[in-house]
Protein backbone atom coordinates (compact mmCIF):
# COMPACT_ATOMS: atom_id res chain seq x y z
CA UNK A 1 0.00 0.00 0.00
CA UNK A 2 1.12 3.56 -0.76
CA UNK A 3 0.19 6.93 0.73
CA UNK A 4 -0.45 9.40 -2.06
CA UNK A 5 -1.34 13.07 -2.08
CA UNK A 6 -4.21 13.76 -4.49
CA UNK A 7 -5.48 17.05 -5.86
CA UNK A 8 -9.25 17.46 -5.67
CA UNK A 9 -10.13 18.37 -9.27
CA UNK A 10 -13.94 18.27 -9.10
CA UNK A 11 -16.85 17.65 -6.76
CA UNK A 12 -20.35 17.23 -8.24
CA UNK A 13 -23.54 16.69 -6.26
CA UNK A 14 -25.27 13.89 -8.18
CA UNK A 15 -28.22 13.73 -5.79
CA UNK A 16 -29.01 15.40 -2.47
CA UNK A 17 -26.82 12.83 -0.70
CA UNK A 18 -24.34 11.51 -3.29
CA UNK A 19 -21.22 13.25 -4.54
CA UNK A 20 -19.00 12.37 -7.49
CA UNK A 21 -15.43 13.26 -6.53
CA UNK A 22 -12.47 13.25 -8.90
CA UNK A 23 -8.92 13.15 -7.63
CA UNK A 24 -5.65 13.64 -9.47
CA UNK A 25 -2.87 11.58 -7.82
CA UNK A 26 0.60 13.08 -7.53
CA UNK A 27 2.07 10.04 -9.30
CA UNK A 28 0.91 6.99 -11.23
CA UNK A 29 -1.33 4.75 -9.20
CA UNK A 30 -1.68 1.00 -9.60
CA UNK A 31 -4.72 -0.97 -8.48
CA UNK A 32 -7.09 -3.70 -9.64
CA UNK A 33 -10.70 -3.13 -10.64
CA UNK A 34 -12.83 -3.60 -7.54
CA UNK A 35 -10.23 -2.49 -5.01
CA UNK A 36 -10.71 0.47 -2.69
CA UNK A 37 -8.69 3.27 -1.15
CA UNK A 38 -8.61 4.75 2.34
CA UNK A 39 -8.96 8.49 2.81
CA UNK A 40 -6.42 9.47 5.47
CA UNK A 41 -8.03 11.65 8.12
CA UNK A 42 -5.09 11.20 10.51
CA UNK A 43 -2.55 8.50 11.37
CA UNK A 44 -5.13 6.35 13.15
CA UNK A 45 -8.21 7.25 11.10
CA UNK A 46 -8.44 5.97 7.52
CA UNK A 47 -11.84 5.64 5.86
CA UNK A 48 -12.57 3.22 2.95
CA UNK A 49 -14.20 4.13 -0.36
CA UNK A 50 -14.50 2.05 -3.51
CA UNK A 51 -12.98 3.45 -6.68
CA UNK A 52 -15.48 3.90 -9.50
CA UNK A 53 -12.77 4.56 -12.07
CA UNK A 54 -10.75 1.80 -13.74
CA UNK A 55 -7.05 0.91 -13.57
CA UNK A 56 -6.62 2.06 -17.17
CA UNK A 57 -7.72 5.59 -16.25
CA UNK A 58 -4.32 6.61 -14.91
CA UNK A 59 -4.96 10.34 -14.86
CA UNK A 60 -7.67 10.39 -12.19
CA UNK A 61 -9.51 8.47 -9.49
CA UNK A 62 -13.29 8.73 -9.22
CA UNK A 63 -15.20 8.20 -5.98
CA UNK A 64 -18.95 8.12 -5.32
CA UNK A 65 -19.53 9.23 -1.73
CA UNK A 66 -22.89 8.98 -0.03
CA UNK A 67 -22.86 11.60 2.71
CA UNK A 68 -25.67 13.05 4.80
CA UNK A 69 -26.64 13.83 8.37
CA UNK A 70 -27.44 10.12 8.66
CA UNK A 71 -23.87 9.19 7.69
CA UNK A 72 -21.56 11.50 9.62
CA UNK A 73 -18.62 9.13 8.98
CA UNK A 74 -18.72 9.93 5.25
CA UNK A 75 -19.87 13.52 5.79
CA UNK A 76 -16.64 14.29 7.65
CA UNK A 77 -14.68 13.07 4.62
CA UNK A 78 -16.78 15.22 2.29
CA UNK A 79 -16.23 18.25 4.53
CA UNK A 80 -12.48 17.72 4.25
CA UNK A 81 -12.68 17.29 0.46
CA UNK A 82 -14.73 20.47 0.11
CA UNK A 83 -12.45 22.48 2.38
CA UNK A 84 -9.08 21.39 1.01
CA UNK A 85 -7.46 21.29 -2.42
CA UNK A 86 -5.58 18.09 -1.64
CA UNK A 87 -6.20 14.96 0.41
CA UNK A 88 -4.10 11.92 1.23
CA UNK A 89 -5.16 8.41 0.31
CA UNK A 90 -3.81 4.98 1.22
CA UNK A 91 -4.06 2.76 -1.87
CA UNK A 92 -4.86 -0.01 -2.85
CA UNK A 93 -6.84 -2.29 -0.53
CA UNK A 94 -9.19 -5.26 -0.91
CA UNK A 95 -9.16 -8.76 -2.37
CA UNK A 96 -12.53 -8.62 -4.18
CA UNK A 97 -10.98 -7.51 -7.46
CA UNK A 98 -11.94 -8.66 -10.95
CA UNK A 99 -10.47 -12.09 -11.67
CA UNK A 100 -8.75 -12.85 -14.96
CA UNK A 101 -11.16 -15.50 -16.24
CA UNK A 102 -12.80 -13.60 -19.09
CA UNK A 103 -15.29 -16.25 -20.25
CA UNK A 104 -17.45 -16.96 -17.20
CA UNK A 105 -20.70 -14.94 -17.07
CA UNK A 106 -20.64 -12.09 -14.55
CA UNK A 107 -23.37 -11.15 -12.08
CA UNK A 108 -22.69 -7.75 -10.49
CA UNK A 109 -24.84 -6.69 -7.52
CA UNK A 110 -24.86 -3.33 -5.75
CA UNK A 111 -26.99 -1.23 -3.47
CA UNK A 112 -26.76 2.59 -3.53
CA UNK A 113 -23.22 3.94 -3.83
CA UNK A 114 -21.95 0.36 -3.81
CA UNK A 115 -22.40 0.92 -7.53
CA UNK A 116 -18.94 2.51 -7.57
CA UNK A 117 -17.44 -0.93 -6.86
CA UNK A 118 -19.29 -2.75 -9.63
CA UNK A 119 -18.82 0.15 -12.08
CA UNK A 120 -15.04 -0.30 -12.02
CA UNK A 121 -15.43 -4.06 -12.51
CA UNK A 122 -17.99 -3.64 -15.29
CA UNK A 123 -15.93 -1.18 -17.32
CA UNK A 124 -12.74 -3.22 -16.87
CA UNK A 125 -14.47 -6.46 -17.87
CA UNK A 126 -15.82 -4.83 -21.03
CA UNK A 127 -12.35 -3.49 -21.86
CA UNK A 128 -11.01 -7.05 -21.72
CA UNK A 129 -13.91 -8.76 -23.48
CA UNK A 130 -16.59 -6.50 -25.05
CA UNK A 131 -18.79 -9.53 -25.75
CA UNK A 132 -18.83 -10.92 -22.22
CA UNK A 133 -22.17 -11.93 -20.74
CA UNK A 134 -22.77 -9.55 -17.81
CA UNK A 135 -25.85 -8.85 -15.69
CA UNK A 136 -25.72 -5.82 -13.38
CA UNK A 137 -28.31 -5.52 -10.61
CA UNK A 138 -28.45 -2.10 -8.96
CA UNK A 139 -30.87 -1.44 -6.13
CA UNK A 140 -31.96 1.73 -4.38
CA UNK A 141 -34.69 2.89 -2.07
CA UNK A 142 -35.98 5.32 -4.73
CA UNK A 143 -35.21 5.71 -8.42
CA UNK A 144 -33.20 8.90 -7.78
CA UNK A 145 -30.63 6.80 -5.94
CA UNK A 146 -29.79 5.00 -9.21
CA UNK A 147 -27.94 8.07 -10.39
CA UNK A 148 -25.97 6.65 -13.35
CA UNK A 149 -28.66 4.62 -15.09
CA UNK A 150 -28.31 6.65 -18.30
CA UNK A 151 -24.64 5.69 -18.59
CA UNK A 152 -25.48 2.03 -18.03
CA UNK A 153 -28.27 2.04 -20.58
CA UNK A 154 -25.88 3.54 -23.14
CA UNK A 155 -23.37 0.79 -22.43
CA UNK A 156 -26.02 -1.90 -22.84
CA UNK A 157 -26.80 -0.58 -26.35
CA UNK A 158 -23.12 -0.90 -27.33
CA UNK A 159 -22.65 -4.29 -25.66
CA UNK A 160 -25.39 -6.83 -26.44
CA UNK A 161 -24.12 -9.17 -23.71
CA UNK A 162 -24.76 -6.56 -21.00
CA UNK A 163 -28.09 -6.63 -19.16
CA UNK A 164 -29.02 -3.86 -16.69
CA UNK A 165 -31.57 -4.58 -13.96
CA UNK A 166 -32.59 -1.51 -11.96
CA UNK A 167 -34.50 -2.39 -8.79
CA UNK A 168 -36.31 0.10 -6.54
CA UNK A 169 -37.81 -0.62 -3.13
CA UNK A 170 -40.21 2.35 -3.04
CA UNK A 171 -41.22 3.05 -6.65
CA UNK A 172 -42.79 6.35 -7.58
CA UNK A 173 -45.52 6.76 -10.15
CA UNK A 174 -44.14 6.15 -13.64
CA UNK A 175 -41.30 3.85 -12.57
CA UNK A 176 -40.85 1.22 -15.29
CA UNK A 177 -38.12 -0.87 -13.73
CA UNK A 178 -38.34 -3.64 -11.18
CA UNK A 179 -39.46 -3.34 -7.58
CA UNK A 180 -38.28 -5.10 -4.44
CA UNK A 181 -34.69 -6.05 -3.63
CA UNK A 182 -31.74 -6.91 -5.87
CA UNK A 183 -31.33 -10.32 -4.23
CA UNK A 184 -34.94 -11.24 -4.95
CA UNK A 185 -34.47 -10.11 -8.56
CA UNK A 186 -31.39 -12.32 -8.99
CA UNK A 187 -33.22 -15.30 -7.48
CA UNK A 188 -36.11 -14.75 -9.89
CA UNK A 189 -33.83 -14.59 -12.93
CA UNK A 190 -31.50 -17.54 -12.33
CA UNK A 191 -32.32 -21.19 -11.84
CA UNK A 192 -28.61 -21.84 -11.34
CA UNK A 193 -25.61 -19.60 -10.66
CA UNK A 194 -23.08 -22.44 -10.85
CA UNK A 195 -21.35 -21.07 -13.95
CA UNK A 196 -21.32 -17.41 -12.85
CA UNK A 197 -18.76 -15.20 -11.15
CA UNK A 198 -20.62 -13.02 -8.65
CA UNK A 199 -19.38 -9.65 -7.34
CA UNK A 200 -21.40 -7.94 -4.64
CA UNK A 201 -21.21 -4.57 -2.87
CA UNK A 202 -23.49 -4.07 0.08
CA UNK A 203 -23.88 -4.23 3.82
CA UNK A 204 -22.50 -7.23 5.68
CA UNK A 205 -25.96 -8.64 6.32
CA UNK A 206 -26.88 -8.32 2.63
CA UNK A 207 -23.69 -10.12 1.58
CA UNK A 208 -24.29 -12.93 4.07
CA UNK A 209 -27.88 -13.43 2.90
CA UNK A 210 -26.68 -13.43 -0.72
CA UNK A 211 -24.03 -16.04 -0.04
CA UNK A 212 -26.46 -18.30 1.82
CA UNK A 213 -29.25 -17.97 -0.76
CA UNK A 214 -27.10 -18.28 -3.87
CA UNK A 215 -24.98 -21.18 -2.63
CA UNK A 216 -27.78 -23.17 -0.98
CA UNK A 217 -30.59 -22.54 -3.47
CA UNK A 218 -28.89 -21.63 -6.78
CA UNK A 219 -25.71 -23.77 -6.70
CA UNK A 220 -23.36 -20.77 -6.71
CA UNK A 221 -19.72 -21.57 -5.98
CA UNK A 222 -18.58 -19.82 -2.82
CA UNK A 223 -15.05 -19.54 -4.27
CA UNK A 224 -16.49 -17.61 -7.23
CA UNK A 225 -18.33 -15.07 -5.07
CA UNK A 226 -16.42 -11.86 -4.35
CA UNK A 227 -17.09 -8.88 -2.10
CA UNK A 228 -15.20 -6.94 0.55
CA UNK A 229 -17.81 -7.95 3.15
CA UNK A 230 -16.85 -11.62 2.83
CA UNK A 231 -13.54 -10.91 4.58
CA UNK A 232 -15.52 -10.04 7.74
CA UNK A 233 -18.43 -12.50 7.81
Amino acid sequence: MTILSCKVTSVDAITDTVYRVRLEPESDVSFRAGQYLMVVMDERDKRPFSMASTPSEHQFIELHIGASELNLYAMAVMDRILQRQTIEVDIPHGDAWLRDDEERPLVLIAGGTGFSYVRSILLSALERNPQREIALYWGGRESKHLYDLAELESLSVKHPGLRIEAVVEQPQEGWRGRTGTVLTAVMQDYGSLAECDIYIAGRFEMAKIARDLFCNERSAREDRMFGDAFAFI
